[in-house]
């Protein structure tokens, strides 16, 4: 399956859905102005990648923030990654800052609607 990549910007962020380096992240800042658009190319992969996933994946969330509106998507993308976790050893990785209550706060949250391995990591502040 071919990765895909987006580069973050200032509004949206950076996803690397990366079965070769069996890498899964998305991270920065999700301010985009059409989450919906921004994001259904991510759950057109992740619906396809569910069919035949890989073995023991570590999908990891280090946003700094996200809006309402993307959210939504967030809760849209760990539902698909509870699927896949019915066929495969995922893991699903939260990362936050260690100042960061809100960000902290949004994945325990996030973990408690869903029956998946959710880890939260507290990361130093740069």
């Amino acid at each position: 399956m071919r990765p895909l990549i987006i580069e973050k910007t200032d509004e949206t962020p950076e996803i690397i859905l990366n079965p070769d380096a069996n890498t899964y992240k998305i991270s920065y800042r999700s301010l985009p102005e059409n989450a919906n658009g921004f994001y259904a190319p991510v759950f057109q992969w992740l619906e396809e990648f569910a069919q035949s996933p890989i073995e023991d994946i570590q999908f990891v969330f280090e946003l700094e923030y996200f809006n309402t509106a993307s959210a939504k998507q967030i809760a849209k993308i760990l539902l698909i990654l509870e699927k896949i976790y019915q066929k495969t050893d995922l893991e699903i990785v939260w990362r936050y800052k260690k100042e960061d209550v809100d960000m902290m706060s949004s994945g325990i949250r996030y973990s408690k609607l869903l029956d998946v391995e959710f880890s939260l990591e507290e990361v130093p502040d740069n």
